[in-house]
């Protein structure tokens, strides 16, 4: 996965003219083509304050060029902290957090998800916990007489988790072909 693509030029193959058309058509971004780059989206969002990498505004600009590929490849689209300053702010009114979770969702029906994801998803599965819980984390709660910690109910976790696309295609990609996925 690359950094938004900006270290390379682009390509006329690597453009999908029908993807913007393609966008328009998904919940939460139907308006992204009003979009005229005035960077408020980037200039307002907590998370590029302190990222020299997270671009909302370079995120739909891809998009709107047809640079599909980039976009759902980029490890900084999964950096947005979903607050909706961006939203808020837009002199266009384009729901430009919902643009980015559209582009997210995109990427996992691709397969292009950050492996901390997929970890978090396959340990939230099979503990219960979004992360594994260290051995040494554990007896040092033990030897400073804290209580255990309660097991995660991984059964309530797979019925609330049952119907959901993500957790349905990390358990397919995270198995070896042929097994089918017991979430």
């Amino acid at each position: 996965m690359s950094n938004q693509g900006k270290e390379r030029p682009i390509k006329a193959s690597e453009i999908d003219p029908t993807f913007k058309y393609e966008l328009q058509k998904i919940h939460g971004a139907e308006n992204f083509l009003q979009c005229f780059q005035c960077g408020t989206c980037t200039s307002d969002c907590p998370v590029a304050r302190f990222s020299d990498s997270y671009r909302p505004r370079t995120l739909i600009h891809m998009a709107q060029l047809g640079l599909k590929d980039r976009v759902l490849n980029s490890d900084t689209l999964w950096l947005c902290a979903a607050c909706f300053t961006c939203t808020d702010r837009c002199p266009q009114d384009v729901e430009v957090a919902n643009v980015i979770r559209v582009f997210c969702n995109l990427a996992v029906e691709k397969g292009c998800v950050p492996q901390v994801f997929r970890d978090q998803a396959q340990s939230l599965v099979e503990t219960g916990y979004a992360y594994k819980i260290p051995e040494l984390r554990l007896k040092k709660r033990e030897s400073q007489g804290l209580p255990p910690l309660p097991k995660g109910n991984t059964d309530a976790v797979k019925k609330i988790l049952k119907d959901v696309k993500f957790f349905k295609r990390i358990q397919q990609q995270q198995k070896p072909q042929g097994e089918t996925p017991n979430v």
